[in-house]
């Protein structure tokens, strides 16, 4: 995973993966995505890094965004043409989102190793805030 911030969409994985979201139809797409994270017994730092960015899209379609910019654009768009997401979605996010924050998952151990652990659980605190509101 290459990333350049700790932002949702900061890295080349979620990035690649938000691009996806010009085909997708439905909140399914992204239902899927953090359904199946939470049915796994393991996961590696890409699979939560779209995990991370299915929960910021889910933010995006709550009108709550955290991270607003040109990576994001193709979010934007998946939420004008799919409306708000279902309050199952909104919940899958927050659960997926509390196991990647774990201090055991692979992305923390990453984060912990590059000495930003804190800025990135800040990011993820933020995304958690905007699902809960």
């Amino acid at each position: 995973m290459g990333a350049w911030s700790e932002e949702p969409f900061g890295n080349d994985t979620a990035a690649d993966w938000g691009w996806e979201l010009d085909d997708a139809e439905s909140w399914e797409f992204v239902t899927e995505v953090l359904r199946g994270f939470l049915a796994a017994s393991d996961a590696d730092e890409d699979t939560e890094a779209i995990v991370v960015a299915a929960a910021e899209t889910v933010a995006h379609g709550l009108g709550s965004p955290t991270q607003d910019d040109s990576y994001t654009e193709s979010v934007t768009a998946f939420v004008e043409r799919v409306g708000a997401p279902p309050a199952e979605t909104v919940t899958l996010a927050r659960d997926a989102l509390r196991v990647v924050r774990d201090d055991g998952s692979a992305s923390a151990e990453l984060w912990a190793e590059a000495d930003d652990l804190d800025a990135w659980r800040d990011a993820l605190g933020r995304i958690n805030a905007a699902l809960s509101r």
